[in-house]
């Protein structure tokens, strides 16, 4: 089954023009990735399965205006989400200039104008509240937490991508919910 049968499998339904941008994405990741080494991900089924991973939440997301991704990396997985997400705002701090530069030139050649590139760390970006912040596999919830203060209100709702150890990684006091697929554990919070 390739990625649009699995995603369609799953009733997430995304435009044509997504899988054409995907398309495109893959093909220069591969060919980034062999010079500036931007993921793990070295194949074409390796990458199939992070998209699918980084897209998902759209199956169980509401619409939103705004959202940050916390350390993009290749795109996992706010640059997989900006192009799923065309109506939300879409900021992807990623502070490695290879990186940025890649989601950069990714931005440019699919014209996807929902898409703000951002070269820092999160702590040195200036305050700007988000309605979503995303984040896979930068640092621990409590961290993740710590570095996203200043880009949410009580209104954000915060999705990491996190494995099997989410459940120790919970915080107290904080209203969530795990949504389980077979590779991932999805730990939405409501700040």
């Amino acid at each position: 089954m390739d990625l649009k049968e699995r995603l369609e499998a799953e009733n997430i339904e995304l435009n044509d023009d997504f899988y054409e941008n995907v398309k495109k994405y893959k093909s220069h990741l591969l060919k980034w990735n062999k010079t500036h080494n931007l993921t793990g991900a070295r194949d074409e089924q390796t990458i199939d399965e992070f998209i699918y991973d980084a897209v998902y939440p759209v199956k169980f997301l509401p619409k939103y205006e705004t959202l940050l991704d916390i350390g993009t990396g290749a795109g996992f997985p706010g640059m997989i989400l900006a192009m799923a997400l065309r109506d939300t705002e879409v900021t992807l701090a990623e502070p490695l200039t290879k990186r940025a530069s890649f989601l950069q030139f990714i931005k440019a050649d699919l014209g996807l104008s929902n898409v703000n590139v951002v070269k820092k760390r999160v702590e040195e970006m200036d305050s700007k509240i988000f309605d979503l912040v995303t984040s896979r596999a930068v640092t621990d919830t409590d961290m993740l937490l710590k570095l996203s203060e200043n880009f949410r209100d009580d209104h954000t709702q915060v999705l990491f991508y996190k494995g099997e150890n989410v459940y120790n990684e919970i915080p107290d006091n904080m209203q969530h919910e795990i949504i389980q697929t077979n590779n991932r554990h999805y730990l939405l919070l409501k700040a």
